[in-house]
């Protein structure tokens, strides 16, 4: 994603595939009508907070990468059984026993 355009697309794509409304978001994500349109709409420059907030409320998360290195961030599809685990979970799980062991 290079442009507002691409992102305003990109949120709105995330917003109908999770089924939610505007209106769920806009509450969620504490921003006005007004703002999340000008937003969704890709043509008004927005803050960063804002696009943050609602890419957090769409399960989203904003990644910074090197010039020519964006084509391969989420290029290849994850094997099937195979997942990545968070600092958290990697934590929780060596502090869980053997027998406690939880999942992604």
């Amino acid at each position: 994603m290079k442009t507002i355009a691409d992102i305003a697309s990109r949120l709105r794509q995330r917003l109908a595939e999770q089924g939610s409304t505007q209106a769920q978001l806009r509450a969620t994500a504490g921003v006005s009508q007004r703002t999340l349109t000008k937003v969704l709409g890709g043509q008004d420059d927005f803050k960063l907070s804002t696009l943050l907030a609602l890419a957090d409320r769409l399960g989203l998360e904003l990644l910074l990468v090197p010039k020519g290195a964006a084509g391969a961030v989420g290029a290849a599809p994850v094997a099937a059984g195979l997942a990545v685990r968070s600092r958290v979970q990697a934590a929780l799980d060596r502090a869980a026993g053997p027998d406690d062991r939880r999942t992604p």
